[in-house]
């Protein structure tokens, strides 16, 4: 999605979806005692920041993979259930063979089809917000497996750049 639309969604207290200051936060700075000159400074400021990000989004979008609910899917998973989460033929008839019931089989596609239907309402609301849901779901798994070994020397480099300290996976102090 768009930093424009992230930019929005972070200022739409006080902020039009095209960078204005609404008259209503306008209103409430007087009553605050902030003086015009202070807050025309604030808006023009703020203005600024969403023309360069509107320009950044023309120039340079962000890449937004798309990721479904299927990506997310255990490779056993992946076995048993369609992208859409209902079960795959071959694996209800070769359950079926085995003895496991017909109810059980539906509960499972039930419950997979809730679960897929949950990823895309989260998704789809958190893309409005300019938040690429997926991506930040792919970057956790992708983070949780790495080593101690992996975290650790990711965690100097967060150290030397001035990352916050409650950000870090260990204490900085007991790390090392």
């Amino acid at each position: 999605m768009s930093r424009i639309k992230r930019w929005v969604n972070m200022n739409k207290k006080e902020f039009n979806p095209d960078g204005t200051l609404k008259l209503e936060a306008r209103v409430e700075m007087l009553s605050d005692g902030m003086s015009n000159e202070a807050i025309d400074d604030y808006a023009l400021r703020l203005k600024q920041e969403y023309d360069q990000w509107k320009h950044l989004d023309e120039i340079s979008p962000e890449p937004w993979t798309v990721y479904t609910a299927y990506d997310f899917f255990t490779e056993s998973e992946k076995r048993q259930f369609n992208p859409d989460g209902s079960l795959k033929p071959e694996y209800m008839e070769s359950e079926l063979k085995k003895g496991i019931s017909e109810g059980w089989l539906s509960e499972m596609e039930r419950r997979k089809k809730i679960d897929v239907d949950n990823y895309n309402k989260v998704s789809a609301k958190k893309a409005e917000m300019g938040i690429n849901f997926g991506q930040q779901e792919m970057n956790s798994r992708n983070y949780a497996s790495r080593t101690y070994v992996q975290r650790r020397k990711q965690m100097e480099v967060d150290l030397r750049t001035g990352e916050d300290t409650d950000s870090l996976p260990f204490d900085k102090d007991t790390a090392f």
